[in-house]
Formats: structure tokens, sequence, C-alpha cells
């Protein structure tokens, strides 16, 4: 029953307490599927304390992607600070991407499912933020390259890979038989780096990140 759900009353903890039973309800109608009312009943929060946070569900959509994308930028970039070893980065990315999700399924699907439904500035300003985060891969890729030969591999494809692995993992994941973050991060980093960290015969072969324009990595939903 709703009115037994508890209702946080400092103003922000209602707020994440809104979107995250919104972004389950996101989860299991669909964003069209969806209505204010029903999201009225499964938070337990009146319809008018909901406009009170947002006054349409684009507006409400938004807000569960930007908490998303923000909360995974912030905590990364402050590990990422503990090392400047490109392969220990990686796997923070990694682990640090696959804790947030496996701990929030439901806006795993919203952002892999929902991103379209999106419009205007609400779906500039996430696409933005996912540049951010898609730099942020990039980079540390270049730091691998700066201490391996790529072998026939294009940057680009093998950015955005990394990513379809990490955010495929919500699909099939079963805490009961699957490890935690940290060792699937592990497993993860390690099949990526075999196709990296690849010499043949001690020459370069293939794509050099040096050669692939900025704008390569730049395109809008790059980390999709």
């Amino acid at each position: 029953m709703a009115s037994r759900i508890p209702i946080p009353r400092d103003s922000g903890a209602k707020l994440q307490h809104i979107l995250h039973h919104s972004a389950e309800i996101f989860a299991q109608r669909g964003f069209e599927g969806a209505s204010i009312r029903g999201i009225s009943r499964a938070t337990g929060i009146s319809l008018s304390g909901l406009y009170y946070y947002f006054e349409s569900k684009q507006k409400l959509l938004y807000l569960i992607q930007k908490h998303a994308f923000t909360s995974i930028l912030n905590k990364l970039q402050v590990r990422l600070a503990n090392t400047d070893k490109p392969e220990a980065r990686l796997k923070i990315f990694i682990q640090n991407h696959l804790e947030y999700f496996l701990a929030h399924p439901a806006e795993m699907k919203v952002l892999s499912h929902e991103e379209d439904a999106l419009e205007g500035t609400y779906k500039k300003e996430i696409a933005s933020i996912k540049r951010r985060y898609y730099g942020l891969a990039r980079t540390i890729f270049q730091e691998l390259a700066g201490q391996a030969v790529i072998s026939g591999l294009n940057p680009r494809i093998a950015v955005l890979s990394l990513y379809g692995m990490m955010n495929w993992v919500y699909k099939w994941h079963n805490p009961r038989v699957d490890p935690r973050a940290d060792e699937l991060a592990g497993n993860i980093s390690e099949i990526f780096l075999r196709g990296v960290l690849h010499r043949r015969n001690g020459a370069r072969t293939g794509h050099s990140l040096e050669s692939q324009p900025l704008e390569t990595f730049e395109k809008e939903g790059a980390a999709d």
C-alpha cells in the first residue's frame, strides 16, 4: 500500500525517493506506458507533491538520467585521482560503472532504453554529460595506447565496445551465481585488455589514436 511507503522528510532525500521509484515504474512499463498518477501511487507522494519537483514526465526522465550520470562521473573522478597507472585506471572505470548499475538496475534499464524519449534542452544536456563520461573512457584508452602497441583497433570501436560489455551486464547478471562488481570488473578488464594490449612483431599496425580526429569521439550519444 502506498500509505506504508516511508517517505523522507528532507527535500533532497525525498527527491531521491521519487527518482528511484519513478525509475522502477519506467523500467517496468516504459516511458510512454508510465503515468504520473501511477508514480504517485508508487512513491506514496501526492500529485501536487510530485509537481513540486517536476512539471512533466520529460522533466522527471531528465532528472533520473542526470542524477545517474552525475553520480557515476563524480565518484569516478575521485577514484581515478588515486592512481596514474593506465591498467588500474581502466579497472576503476569499469568497476565504478558496474557498481552503480548493479545497485541500480532500474536506472540502468531506463538509461539504456529510454534515451530517445528525451527532447529539446533536456536531451542536449544529457548528451553533454554523456560526452564527458565518454571522454574519460577515451582518455584512459589513450593512456593504454601510450604504453603498448594497438594492433588493428579502431579506438572509437574499442571504447564503444567496452561500453557495450558493461551496459549489457544487467541483462544477464545473477547475484546468486555471478561475481560482484569488483571481480566482474577484473574479468571484463582482462577481456578488454587482451584485445588492446597486443603486440605483433614489435610494430604498430592498424589505427593509432593520434590519427583519429577529436570529433570522432565527441558525437552525440557516444556513450550509449
